[in-house]
């Protein structure tokens, strides 16, 4: 959606959201505005304890409303309580990265030779190394396999590696998720298809049957580290092992129904993209042997290699999906760049922190990841509004967001929207947050924060192993009903 001119309220409208709002402020000059605007027009301001009231949503919920040119605080309410972020804790992690790496910033992913290529034999070993690419597909991978033949190689004549240490191995990003949730996968120097695992299952003979691979549009290659098992079980819908080095999966039999499919989270992300490309390289004419692990950073020529596309491009997709392992690859290298390697995500979490509290003020602000997907993150709403009203005025952030989209009370998209927001959500189970940028119909600029914080139900519902646990759904969308109400009245009230 694009940004339509703004809207210039009657003087009557203005005057009564003002009135009704209980605020006191100078009228803007408004003579000759006119009567009709390509956006719809604005009825006056509810409250905002109204508001807060009628959503009923128990627990904490806090925001923070900024002046955009003067900084001042326009509306609070708990401004100062630490809250978990969500996803909104990204927009931090975008503005560390940019520091830390620049925008022009690009993943690259090698594969080396220790030794010469000598009639279609490398004569020693093969290395895919990984840059922490949180993008890299199975296509990339193919490309690079179709390069390797190309140069004429046909056989490795010592041992296929892999390597990932660019970045730490961190085995999940968050310990209190279902096990089946693919937004929390593995993360590394070296990782595939956002480090999931493509199963499949189709009815067979009274059975069925189970494909475990790196699919992408154009290639599915199998992996053998991911094994799957139907269980004559109700419940759990899934369970999860690691044993000796095999990924063992379960599902319940009675879930499945005839076919379908799902992405799993892998652990062993260097291994699987090792055994993903055996298989494509396999394709092209070149036989590997299994994957093992390099000890040490690879030494050698590149024989080819993958670029990712630009850091500014790798945040806009980011913020746009909230890919969580995106996030905390880019995190995970942003650290490194400062000269650290973290020994986990906590403790890249803790750099990222002090970095935003030295750099925006930011002095309630406690991160344990990159992404916002760890609950125990805490941020206060008057740090986070000010955090996007110096980053707008700096112009880094505002580029990256999306025009946050309204919707009616049916929850349909609403086609044109009564003013211009640019935010980033963030989801937890009973958690709420959205950040970001307004424009109120008669053009005054404002940062704000709002979350919606329900801890002791979130601790009821943890560890269920449900995809979505009972009354999580209804929750989410009260609470996103209740923001687009609060953004509503600050565009009706600060016209």
């Amino acid at each position: 959606m694009q940004d339509d001119d703004p809207v210039k309220l009657r003087r009557r409208d203005i005057i009564t959201g003002l009135v009704g709002s209980g605020i006191s402020l100078a009228l803007p000059a408004c003579a000759n505005a006119p009567e009709r605007s390509l956006r719809p027009p604005l009825k006056p301001a509810q409250s905002a304890d109204a508001i807060v009231s009628r959503a009923g949503l128990g627990g904490d919920i806090a925001y923070a409303l900024l002046d955009m040119r003067s900084g001042d605080m326009l509306e609070g309410r708990g401004a100062n309580i630490g809250l978990p972020p969500a996803s909104v804790a990204k927009t931090v992690t975008a503005l560390y990265a940019l520091e830390k790496l620049g925008p022009g910033y690009r993943f690259i992913t090698r594969l080396m030779a220790t030794g010469p290529v000598e009639g279609g034999v490398l004569r020693g070993d093969l290395v895919l190394a990984g840059g922490g690419d949180p993008t890299l597909d199975t296509d990339a991978l193919a490309g690079l396999a179709a390069r390797l033949a190309q140069g004429g190689v046909r056989r490795v004549e010592g041992r296929f590696l892999v390597w990932g240490g660019a970045l730490p191995a961190i085995e999940q990003i968050a310990n209190d998720q279902a096990p089946q949730a693919g937004y929390n996968p593995s993360v590394g120097g070296l990782n595939l298809n956002f480090n999931r695992v493509h199963f499949e299952w189709a009815r067979q003979a009274g059975d069925y049957r189970v494909t475990m691979d790196a699919r992408s549009d154009r290639f599915r290659p199998e992996v053998r580290l991911a094994r799957m098992q139907i269980a004559n079980r109700a419940s759990p819908l899934y369970t999860f092992q690691m044993a000796r080095g095999v990924e063992q999966w379960s599902v319940a039999r009675g879930a499945l129904g005839n076919s379908g499919s799902r992405w799993l989270p892998v652990r062993q992300p260097d291994i699987y993209a090792g055994e993903a490309f055996q298989a494509l390289a396999a394709a092209q004419g070149v036989s590997l042997p299994a994957p093992e692990r390099a000890r040490a950073a690879p030494q050698g020529q590149t024989l080819a290699e993958h670029r990712s596309d630009s850091l500014t491009e790798l945040l806009r997709a980011t913020l746009r999906y909230s890919t969580n392992l995106s996030a905390e690859a880019i995190g995970l290298t942003a650290t490194v760049a400062g000269g650290t390697m973290p020994r986990n995500l906590s403790a890249s979490g803790a750099a990222m922190t002090a970095w935003a509290r030295a750099r925006y003020g930011m002095s309630k602000l406690s991160m344990v990841d990159h992404s916002g997907l760890g609950a125990a993150s805490r941020v206060s709403m008057s740090d986070l509004a000010n955090m996007f009203r110096r980053a707008g005025q700096e112009g880094a952030l505002k580029p990256l967001l999306r025009e946050h989209p309204f919707r009616d009370g049916n929850g349909r998209l609403m086609p044109a929207q009564p003013f211009e927001v640019r935010a980033k959500t963030g989801t937890l189970y009973f958690v709420s947050a959205l950040g970001g940028y307004m424009r109120s119909p008669s053009g005054r600029e404002m940062a704000f924060a709002v979350c919606s914080s329900d801890l002791r139900r979130r601790a009821r519902v943890v560890g269920s192993g449900q995809d979505r646990p009972e009354g999580t759904a209804g929750w989410a969308r009260t609470a996103r009903r209740m923001q687009q109400d609060l953004l509503t009245r600050w565009a009706r009230a600060y016209s």
